[in-house]
């Protein structure tokens, strides 16, 4: 993982939660300097002996989600070239990656391990069954790669379920370049909501739209009336959210 990461001379890492710093230890001995995140007040003397022999770690204690990450990248690393990466508790891996898209953070990627299923989703193509609401968020910031699969065997004790490291790749400008990035999100959001659902129910349920409204919609960018949210490219939910937006804003100018 400190291989694929990015982490090299020239480079620095950021990590959150090195835990009892395995990882740690091999980023320190790859990237110029290494700053780890770790909530958890009880590790900081593991870690202090664990990396004891670099000078070129900090660790810093805290909540990755209430610290300001853009100031500890810059009071830390200044403007050198920065990689991402993370092995956290799985229900705060999403949370922990939409934050540091969405804060559009200076780094060049995030790399980090997750529940198989959850590597799946995210690096899912557009159009493909596994994609969702993550899947379409996540490639509007980022170019996804799943690296490779980590059998639950490999830990100890082992979990109830296996896991994936996956690479986000940042991009330089979104996927797609939309009038309301917000809305963007909301149409996105809306449409996955209720999959079983046609695109028209799900957003006259998630947005302030009427049925026959969102159907007008549809038509206007070409989609099928009976089209589902999994079905829409990037370009395409691009495209519907510009025609919604002008709508939504329509209607509420009366």
């Amino acid at each position: 993982m400190a291989e694929e990461c990015g982490a090299r001379e020239g480079v620095c890492a950021l990590e959150i939660g090195p835990g009892i710093g395995v990882l740690t230890y091999e980023l320190a001995r790859r990237a110029d300097k290494v700053a780890a995140i770790e909530l958890d007040r009880r590790l900081l003397p593991v870690l202090e002996e664990t990396l004891g022999e670099f000078s070129n770690v900090t660790v810093i204690s805290g909540d990755v989600m209430k610290l300001d990450l853009r100031q500890v990248i810059q009071e830390q690393f200044g403007d050198k070239p920065v990689c991402l990466c993370a092995n956290l508790p799985y229900y705060i891996t999403s949370p922990v990656i939409m934050k540091v898209l969405e804060e559009k953070l200076p780094v060049d990627s995030l790399t980090v391990m997750v529940q198989k299923e959850a590597a799946q989703r995210i690096c899912a193509e557009p159009g493909s069954r596994n994609v969702g609401a993550v899947s379409i968020a996540v490639r509007y910031y980022a170019q996804p790669e799943m690296l490779f699969q980590v059998s639950r065997g490999s830990f100890l004790p082992p979990p109830n379920v296996d896991s994936a490291v996956i690479r986000l790749k940042i991009r330089e400008t979104p996927a797609v370049s939309v009038e309301d990035e917000a809305f963007f999100f909301q149409t996105v959001k809306a449409a996955f909501a209720q999959r079983r659902k046609t695109l028209a129910n799900s957003l006259s349920a998630g947005l302030a739209v009427s049925k026959q409204q969102a159907l007008e919609t549809l038509a206007a960018c070409e989609i099928p009336p009976n089209a589902r949210a999994e079905e829409l490219t990037m370009e395409r939910f691009g495209r519907l959210s510009d025609a919604l937006f002008r709508k939504v804003n329509c209607i509420e100018r009366g």
